[in-house]
């Protein structure tokens, strides 16, 4: 479904269309229970299919939206960023005036697995995906032997071996910077695997009640399918020392997807921010995105 420019009103072969106004939400949720963000057939519950749903119920109209960065099945999301085009008569309602008021509304009828924290008519120019920078992941895993606290098992990742996390980070630097992260990517017929690779830090995070407990901050213009979680699980297997130091940065020079990079679990991964250029430069970031996925 293409989207139109908030605030126009185009004409199509059937005549005019709606007017609307594009509205970003911020949106967060717990990926355990979900099949992923993205709608699929066969009544399979994803986070976009229960937000379109409930948002379909509240503005009365039929609603399509775009995500910053399409999460896998399990994989969780504090900073999420969404846009949808929502008709300007919807929001002729008592209770619905205006897009914050979604939040209200919907924070009766989502699940407790998504919250949605804010809505605001989007700057003109706003496109959730293509007007992105960057997106901000971080991988939370533990290597300990009792495994994550009880209140933290559905963020947590449990990593069966112990790894010396100076090894690991020296892993992770070697695939910093522009590169064709091929070995790390599972296939998309016709897609690009070049990606910029901006930081990728390890830190120690353990306390008395969680020991050897880790994360990993990764940030990228943009991620293929199944990148995070493989960037960490080459980066662990060198910690552990399964592999040689040179390992991950070796595999950059591969063409396909690697057999021998392990796809860390899913539920230690949450995207936590996805950051956008200043409002006057929206319209053109989006536009040059565009392009290059128009060539992948």
């Amino acid at each position: 479904m293409s989207q139109t420019e908030h605030n126009e009103a185009p004409v199509s072969e059937t005549g005019p269309v709606s007017e609307s106004i594009r509205v970003r939400l911020d949106v967060s949720y717990d990926g355990t229970d979900f099949h992923g963000w993205a709608a699929q057939k066969g009544g399979l519950r994803t986070v976009q299919g229960v937000l379109e749903e409930k948002l379909s119920l509240v503005t009365r109209h039929p609603i399509t939206l775009v995500v910053a960065g399409r999460t896998d099945a399990g994989v969780h999301a504090d900073g999420q960023v969404v846009h949808v085009d929502i008709p300007v008569e919807a929001f002729a309602q008592r209770s619905l005036t205006r897009p914050e008021d979604l939040v209200r509304r919907l924070s009766r009828m989502l699940p407790p697995d998504i919250r949605l924290s804010a809505a605001v008519k989007a700057p003109e120019g706003f496109d959730a995906r293509f007007s992105a920078l960057r997106r901000h992941y971080v991988y939370r895993v533990t290597t300990s032997d009792a495994g994550p606290r009880p209140v933290r098992a559905r963020d947590t990742a449990v990593w069966r071996h112990s790894v010396e996390l100076d090894k690991v980070q020296s892993a992770a630097e070697a695939l910093l910077g522009l590169n064709n992260f091929a070995a790390y990517c599972k296939a998309r017929e016709g897609a690009s695997t070049i990606r910029e690779l901006q930081r990728f830090e390890w830190r120690d995070v353990s306390t008395a009640a969680e020991p050897e407990t880790y994360e990993a901050h990764v940030v990228a213009d943009a991620f293929c399918w199944s990148m995070v979680r493989s960037l960490v699980g080459a980066c662990l297997t060198v910690g552990e020392g399964k592999r040689s130091q040179s390992f991950t940065g070796d595999l950059l020079q591969e063409t396909e997807r690697s057999s021998d990079v392990p796809v860390a679990p899913a539920n230690g991964l949450n995207l936590v921010q996805v950051d956008y250029p200043a409002d006057a430069e929206l319209a053109e970031r989006a536009l040059a995105t565009r392009a290059v996925r128009t060539q992948e």
